[in-house]
């Protein structure tokens, strides 16, 4: 235990910390002075506790086991999001979250992890052998398209698309062949172009059908992105806010708890999804490219433990979760500056939410999981070799 321990990133660690800190400060700016959100601080700092008991657990546990019974994850995982299909509770417009003890658990935040797990067991069997289409790909993108179905019927975009972003990162560095990584890209690319100019186009029959189906809120979150100048004022309230407040920011910030538009209550969810605002408004550019570059380092460090590894599955697990991150990070910024989609992205180890925060902290984990074990797999080469070494003498 004490040799593990020894082995684990400090420098991860401490951008942990630092991060715990400040989530934990524009948390209270956002809530303090609203009754109903009160207690969201407290809550954040239960969360990051529970999170760093998760982190040691899953550091001091060989990631190889996960692995070995990844397949049986997988289908508790898919089992999860049938469930909460079933009995799940509504929230934003999302029926995702499953109540347990008082606690709200979200099945396909979870599910991230899982998918990183079961596709990297997968990928590291073929040991650096091209991929070939209908044995290899195929199998993989079904293995991701049945939770992504099962989560958008759910309503849950956000967490939707990043499945598709962990599976297309993996199949990247899993040594497929460049004719097919090209032919996807354009296939992507086209059916992206292809479907913004339709939904431009056929802009009132698509209203129409998703009404009909009870998502019509979905033209509340493109419209803004798409079409801002037809979009409702109900549609554009959020995002056009949350810009006023991010330009308002300017380069150091309006202060502390000293938010405009934060703290009049002017861009909704500042605690979750929006927090990003907050930190533009209160800290302005200063403070927004110190968080980016804390989320740099953090990235930066996952892939140097990425490049110590001396076997596959390693790599693939990490590769998966920087992808994750950086999607996360990337929509939630963007869908406020205007290049992204509104979805209800949270920011990671940043926005309230225990369940997204626990997966994050158990990714983290899993990460010093790999570098301790493989650390201890090399130290056990070089002792086997000493030793031969002072035979063969």
């Amino acid at each position: 235990m004490i040799a593990k321990l020894k082995r684990i990133d400090w420098n991860l660690f401490t951008i942990l910390l630092v991060m715990m800190g400040v989530s934990i400060a524009v948390i209270y700016s956002a809530t303090h002075s609203t009754p109903k959100f009160a207690n969201s601080t407290e809550r954040m700092i239960f969360y990051y506790i529970a999170g760093f008991v998760v982190f040691f657990v899953m550091s001091m546990v060989n990631y190889r086991f996960w692995l070995k019974y990844s397949l049986y994850i997988y289908g508790a995982g898919l089992a999860l999001l049938l469930l909460v299909m079933v009995i799940g509770q509504t929230l934003n417009n999302a029926q995702g979250w499953l109540s347990i003890g008082g606690l709200s658990l979200q099945p396909a935040e979870l599910f991230k992890m899982v998918l990183i797990l079961f596709l990297a067991t997968l990928l590291a069997r073929k040991e650096q052998l091209k991929l070939l289409f209908w044995r290899d790909v195929t199998p993989l993108v079904a293995i991701t398209f049945i939770p992504f179905a099962l989560v958008m019927a759910q309503n849950d975009l956000g967490n939707a698309l990043s499945y598709l972003i962990i599976m297309m990162a993996l199949l990247w560095i899993g040594n497929i062949k460049y004719t097919q990584a090209i032919l996807f890209t354009s296939l992507a690319i086209v059916m992206v172009i292809v479907g913004i100019r339709s939904y431009v186009a056929y802009h009132d029959n698509i209203k129409t059908y998703l009404k009909h189906i009870h998502r019509d809120h979905w033209m509340e979150r493109l419209d803004p992105w798409l079409m801002p100048d037809q979009a409702t004022e109900k549609a554009i309230y959020h995002t056009r806010n949350a810009k006023l407040a991010i330009a308002s920011g300017g380069l150091s910030g309006e202060g502390y708890m000293k938010g405009t538009s934060v703290q009049s209550d002017r861009v909704p969810l500042t605690y979750s999804d929006s927090i990003f605002v907050v930190v533009a408004e209160e800290f302005g550019f200063i403070g927004a490219a110190i968080l980016l570059l804390l989320y740099f380092t953090l990235i930066h460090r996952l892939i140097l433990v990425s490049l110590e590894c001396r076997e596959r599955a390693g790599p693939y697990i990490i590769i998966g979760i920087v992808a994750m991150l950086l999607y996360q990070i990337f929509e939630n910024i963007g869908m406020f500056i205007g290049i992204m989609p509104l979805t209800g992205i949270t920011l990671p180890f940043i926005s309230f939410g225990g369940t997204s925060l626990v997966m994050n902290m158990a990714c983290m984990g899993l990460v010093m999981s790999i570098r301790i074990h493989n650390q201890e797999d090399n130290d056990e080469v070089s002792v086997n070799v000493t030793q031969r070494y002072a035979l063969n003498k």
